[in-house]
C-alpha cells in the first residue's frame, strides 16, 4: 500500500462573525488563560452553529469546519466538492498552512505547493522570473534546482514575453497560467489546487488537467483539487470527498461521490412568484406573475417535465417570443428551444412549455429563460430551475450501470428480417 500523506483528525474551523474577541476585556483575558495558559477547551466556542448560509443564526461563532476526518495516500488524486461556502477553500487553507485550525490535528508527509487564489505566493513588485525562484526557496529548493526547471515552466505557462515584467502588471489570465506552472513543476510531493483555474481560458484548462493527471498517474504525487465542474473531478480523481455545511458528507471514490452530490438534491427551485421574480429585472414592457416548473408525477426520466410562464404584456410588441436554454451541471448548452415569434397586444398570457418523456438522463440540468422583443432580451433569468432527472425504471437489460451523456432520448429503432 502507498504511504499515507495527509491524516486529518478531528479538524475544525471556527470564525467569529462581525467584531474580533468576545466583547468584553475582562472575557478577552479569561479566554486567553483558559486556552493559550492553560491549554483548555475555549468556553465560547461551544455555542458555535454550523455554517449553514441558508439559514439565520443566533450565534456570532460559525464552524467553518466540524470535525473532518479522511486520509490520504501518495500518488492519489482527491477531488473536494460541495456547494459555495460548505467549507472547501477552509479545508485547503487549513492544509496549506494559511490558517490554522481551531481543534483537530492535520498530519502531512512532504512539502506542499498551493494554488488558492490569484497571486498566492506571488510578491507584486518582483517579476515572474524572480517569482519562481521564490517560490522555489518557499519550497525548500535550491537555486540549481530551479533553474533546471525554469525553461519548462516559462514555456508551460505561456508568459515567456513577459517573465521579465513585475507581476503586478499582469493581467489575472496570466497570473493563473505562471502561478499553476510554477506549483506544478515545482518538487512538491502534495499539488493543492482551488478553483482559480476558472481564471484561465478552455485550452489552458485542459492543459493544467492533463498536467494534474500527469502529476498523480504519473509522477506519483498526491493531488488535491476544488472544482464545481464534475466531469473534471470525474475524470482527474480517484476518488472525491463532499462537504456540506462544513462537515463531511460523504467520501467514497470519484464516480459515487459526484453521483451523490449531484442527487442530494433532486429539486433546489420549482417556482417563483410575483414578490421574488420582482427582485430579479426590471421592465416597463412586460411583468411575470409566476413561473412553475413541474412534472406529471414526479421528476423521472419517463415523465413529461413542463414549464409554465403566467405574465402580463403592458405594450403591444410586434415581434415577441420566448427563447429556453437548457444546460448541464458544467454550464454545457444542451439546447435552445425558441418559440415562434409573433406579435402579442396588452394582456395577460401564460405559456407552456414541454420537455418530452424519455429524453433526460439522470444528472443535474439548469434553465435560462429569455423573454425577447425584436431579437433583444426584455428579460434573462439564468439558472432559473436546477433540478435532477431521476432514474426510476428498472432495466431489464444486461447494462446496469450509468448511461454516459446529456440526455438520452428514444429514438425509432426498427429491425426487420432479410430474406
Amino acid at each position: 500500500m502507498s504511504d499515507l500523506i495527509i491524516q486529518v483528525e478531528n479538524l475544525s474551523k471556527a470564525y467569529q462573525i462581525g467584531q474580533i474577541g468576545t466583547g468584553t476585556i475582562s472575557r478577552d483575558i479569561e479566554r486567553f488563560w483558559l486556552t493559550k495558559i492553560r491549554g483548555k477547551e475555549d468556553p465560547f466556542l461551544k455555542i458555535g452553529e454550523t455554517n449553514d448560509r441558508s439559514s439565520k443564526g443566533t450565534s456570532d461563532i460559525v464552524w467553518s469546519l466540524k470535525d473532518i476526518n479522511f486520509d490520504i495516500y501518495q500518488g492519489e488524486a482527491v477531488g473536494i466538492i460541495g456547494k459555495n461556502g460548505a467549507g472547501k477553500s477552509t479545508l485547503l487553507k487549513l492544509l496549506s498552512r494559511v490558517t490554522g485550525p481551531t481543534a483537530g490535528e492535520i498530519k502531512i508527509k512532504g512539502r506542499i505547493a498551493s494554488l488558492l487564489e490569484v497571486g498566492t505566493g506571488f510578491h507584486p513588485e518582483l517579476t515572474g522570473r524572480e517569482n519562481i525562484y521564490l517560490n522555489g526557496a518557499i519550497l525548500g529548493m535550491r537555486k540549481k534546482e530551479i533553474t533546471r526547471k525554469l525553461d519548462e515552466i516559462i514555456d508551460f505557462s505561456g508568459v515567456e514575453r513577459y517573465i521579465d515584467t513585475p507581476v503586478k502588471r499582469y493581467s489575472s489570465g496570466m497570473y493563473v497560467r505562471l502561478a499553476f506552472a510554477v506549483a506544478a513543476h515545482l518538487e512538491s510531493e502534495i499539488l493543492i489546487v482551488d478553483e482559480v483555474l476558472a481564471v484561465g481560458d478552455a485550452e489552458f484548462q485542459k492543459k493544467c488537467l492533463g498536467k494534474m493527471g500527469d502529476i498523480s498517474k504519473g509522477q506519483g504525487r498526491t493531488v488535491l483539487f476544488v472544482s464545481h465542474n464534475m466531469s473534471a473531478v470525474k475524470s482527474l480523481c480517484s476518488k472525491a470527498i463532499v462537504l456540506e455545511n462544513g462537515k463531511v458528507a460523504f467520501s467514497s471514490d470519484a464516480d459515487s461521490a459526484v453521483n451523490y452530490y449531484l442527487q442530494k438534491e433532486t429539486i433546489e427551485k420549482v417556482s417563483y412568484h410575483e414578490s421574488e421574480l420582482n427582485q430579479l429585472y426590471t421592465s416597463d414592457k412586460i411583468k411575470i406573475n409566476y413561473l412553475e416548473l413541474f412534472s406529471e408525477e414526479s421528476f423521472s426520466i419517463e415523465n413529461k417535465t413542463f414549464i409554465k410562464i403566467n405574465y402580463s404584456i403592458h405594450q403591444k410588441l410586434k415581434a415577441f417570443n420566448f427563447s429556453l436554454v437548457l444546460k448541464d451541471f458544467n454550464e454545457i448548452v444542451i439546447l435552445n428551444s425558441i418559440s415562434n415569434v409573433q406579435e402579442i397586444e396588452v394582456g395577460n398570457y401564460e405559456t407552456l412549455f414541454e420537455i418530452p418523456e424519455n429524453f433526460l438522463n439522470d444528472i443535474k440540468y439548469k434553465i435560462r429563460l429569455l423573454f425577447v422583443n425584436e431579437s433583444k432580451a426584455l428579460i434573462d433569468l439564468d439558472d432559473l430551475f436546477v433540478w435532477n432527472a431521476i432514474e426510476t425504471r428498472e432495466r431489464n437489460m444486461n447494462w446496469f450501470g450509468k448511461i454516459t451523456g446529456v440526455i438520452r432520448p428514444n429514438f425509432n429503432w426498427k429491425t426487420k428480417k432479410l430474406l
